[in-house]
């Protein structure tokens, strides 16, 4: 089918899936967002992104919001800084490779540049979709929690990690990788912590030992955001006998966990405001593949789910807006996604190893 006039089925409102959608708008193509999260706002994004010259940022040029990115964009808080765990005093070693044009922005601020760039009513919210089946003439249905359905020409899964369309292309599910992050952070750290403000700088402190870290990020408006992370079985609160909500009870853990390390990190956990957020790292096999199935495909999380290490948000952007570049060129729709899927999956590949490699570096694995 010719994709000028398809029916064209995003289910996802995340980077990737809003990319896909801006790009596909700005050359007149139709394009429909299924978002179960009832509203924009729903819940907290996250922390903050580096978005990489060679990646994001070609993205966001051709979702023509470049320069409204650079207006909002941090490129300070690209700095990385690693410390001794014991005395906090900077270490001659450099933090994670990137581009060197790789300015930071929370990841709620790129969201809202993608949702305020789209037409009205192009995200349907509190639609969530529990799967896709094969209509058996390359179109497929979606099928919504409230019981109505949805047919597309093509479907686009961008739904994350637990995607609910990957099953249609793939048994793939994600593992554990062995590495947990509980994730605090501290609220107008500039005023009412100017000391540790002053440590963690613009950009990213990292302390690690012994098979376990301490990382605190600069977000904007003078708000710090601290991850825990430590190699642990995944239910590591049940044998520890601490109730994840009881935030006490989560902050005496990691305090007992990281004993001996300087004063000043500790208290990167003492003095939270958000409470703890357990988050276990789970990742998708590398690489992660499949056979092409027509009028359907994957893009980010759900395709290539990764350690959060700095690739995962700049590639599902890259997705989105190759996907769309290949919708508009090509000829046909299966076309466009024989294309798409034949640049992503090897790039996704190479990323998911590389990813590995770099949590292996922060937190080695034991005996290593």
């Amino acid at each position: 089918m010719n994709s000028a006039h398809a029916r064209i089925a995003v289910v996802g409102a995340g980077l990737g899936g809003l990319a896909l959608a801006r790009v596909l708008q700005l050359h007149g193509r139709s394009v429909t967002v299924f978002e179960r999260e009832a509203a924009t706002g729903a819940r907290p994004q996250g922390g903050s992104l580096d978005i990489h010259g060679g990646s994001g940022q070609v993205a966001l040029r051709a979702a023509g919001l470049l320069d409204r990115f650079r207006a909002l964009a941090r490129p300070e808080g690209q700095v990385w800084r690693v410390v001794d765990p014991v005395t906090a005093t900077t270490l001659p070693v450099p933090g994670p490779e990137h581009d060197e044009d790789s300015p930071e922005i929370d990841r709620g601020q790129l969201r809202g540049l993608f949702l305020e760039s789209l037409t009205e009513d192009t995200v349907r919210w509190g639609c969530a979709v529990t799967r896709a089946t094969p209509l058996g003439d390359g179109s497929w249905r979606l099928l919504l929690d409230d019981g109505t359905t949805e047919d597309a020409d093509l479907v686009v899964g961008a739904d994350g990690a637990w995607s609910r369309i990957r099953p249609a292309l793939s048994d793939a599910t994600p593992g554990y990788t062995g590495v947990t992050l509980v994730e605090t952070g501290l609220d107008d750290c500039d005023t009412r912590h100017p000391a540790l403000a002053r440590m963690v700088g613009n950009g990213t402190v990292l302390a690690t030992a012994a098979g376990k870290a301490l990382l605190a990020q600069r977000n904007s408006n003078g708000h710090i955001r601290v991850y825990a992370t430590f190699r642990t079985p995944e239910n590591w609160q049940v044998a520890a006998d601490v109730d994840l909500d009881d935030a006490a009870a989560v902050r005496a853990h990691l305090l007992k966990m990281f004993d001996g390390w300087d004063e000043s990190l500790l208290d990167l956990l003492r003095h939270h405001d958000d409470g703890f957020v357990n988050r276990p790292v789970f990742v998708l096999p590398a690489p992660h593949t499949w056979e092409h199935v027509p009028g359907i495909t994957l893009l980010g999380d759900a395709a290539h789910l990764m350690p959060p290490v700095g690739l995962g948000a700049n590639l599902a952007l890259l997705d989105g807006a190759d996907l769309a570049h290949a919708l508009i060129t090509e000829s046909s729709i299966d076309d466009a996604v024989r294309a798409y899927e034949d640049l992503m999956l090897p790039r996704a590949a190479r990323a998911a190893e590389e990813s590995a490699e770099v949590l292996d570096n922060v937190i080695p694995p034991t005996g290593s």
